[in-house]
């Protein structure tokens, strides 16, 4: 299945059914008076968040949503059939912007999560509505309301709990592969990734998500290589994971590299939990590890940790101190919560 994260639909909802003008005419019935009915409603274009679900793929080959209009009233006082909704559905975590691109009019976050992004017309009232003492055969009924058509933007942010960040070849996808089932391309050439992966992994009984993106490069907030387009899947996450290579000859220049794009792109991301490794320790004699862990230390003045994500050497104590940053934002998100519900005796 292709990755498709922005997509741009055209969408519109029902028009309402036009009002009725009748008159009852039956058999020994003298005057029978007005019985036109009511249009029918148009339906609503609405977007809901669905399970099972990682990719707008599918509005690829389908970009414009169209509900069914209202039918016009009938004789009799009969109400015209309300028009058909139709329901985008969406994978969890679709962001829904305007035209503009800029606006957002809903963040789907929740499976089971709706909005109502065209509402349908009412139907117009037949000639029945007019009837008065001094209008007893009113021949005029109402249109129905017209539709709304607009153009819509759907993002698709991944929601996890981890983000993986680093340069090309940092060990980013080895490291997912190591630690899930998922199984993301690994190879020994810049951007093997090309989209971004989701890998479930488990430690001492808990389990979290886990995002690999693209390899960020000098300048990626500018355009080069995959640009940032794909740092809106991280921005959910409770807490990054900084990857630094360690056969790299600048791990400091590379760490402020990445630090910079971050700071580029904005959306708080700079500001987020930071855990920090140097990779591929494997390659490294003990002698090595710890003079590049105290010269990357003394320039970002925090913790570094040592891992190979080949070896699996000190992948462990990385996801234990990720799990107790993840713990610490739900138990916090929790307790917020908590505050805002009224309180009942």
């Amino acid at each position: 299945m292709k990755f498709l994260d922005l997509a741009k639909v055209y969408i519109r909802s029902g028009a309402g059914g036009n009002g009725c003008v009748s008159f009852r005419r039956e058999k020994f019935i003298e005057f029978g008076g007005p019985d036109g009915g009511d249009g029918g409603r148009g339906g609503d274009v609405i977007a809901e968040a669905v399970d099972g679900l990682n990719t707008l793929i599918d509005f690829r080959y389908q970009q414009h949503f169209f509900a069914k209009n209202g039918r016009p009233g009938m004789g009799s006082n009969r109400t015209g059939p309300d028009g058909d909704d139709i329901i985008l559905r969406v994978p969890v975590g679709t962001e829904i912007i305007d035209e503009d691109e800029e606006t957002v009019i809903a963040d789907l976050t929740e499976v089971g999560q709706r909005v109502v992004l065209a509402k349908g017309g009412n139907g117009g009232w037949g000639n029945l509505h007019f009837k008065s003492a001094t209008n007893q055969a009113p021949r005029r009924a109402n249109p129905g309301q017209e539709a709304i058509e607009r153009t819509i933007w759907l993002r698709l942010k991944l929601i996890a709990d981890v983000g993986l960040l680093g340069l090309p070849n940092a060990g980013k996808s080895t490291f997912l592969a190591a630690t899930s089932n998922a199984r993301p391309k690994i190879a020994d050439y810049p951007f093997t990734t090309l989209v971004p992966n989701l890998g479930v992994v488990g430690v001492d009984g808990a389990e979290f998500v886990v995002a690999d993106i693209p390899g960020l490069i000098e300048g990626a907030s500018e355009g080069r290589g995959l640009g940032d387009m794909f740092l809106g899947h991280v921005e959910r996450c409770s807490v990054l994971l900084h990857l630094l290579d360690g056969t790299s000859g600048d791990p400091v220049g590379d760490y402020e590299t990445i630090i910079g794009e971050l700071e580029a792109y904005g959306a708080g991301l700079a500001d987020k939990p930071r855990i920090t490794v140097l990779n591929k320790i494997d390659t490294l004699d003990a002698e090595e590890r710890q003079f590049i862990k105290g010269e990357i230390e003394a320039a970002i003045d925090a913790p570094v940790l040592l891992m190979s994500g080949a070896t699996g050497e000190g992948v462990q104590d990385v996801l234990r101190d990720l799990r107790a940053v993840i713990d610490g934002r739900r138990a916090a998100e929790k307790a917020a919560e908590a505050e805002d519900e009224p309180w009942q005796p």
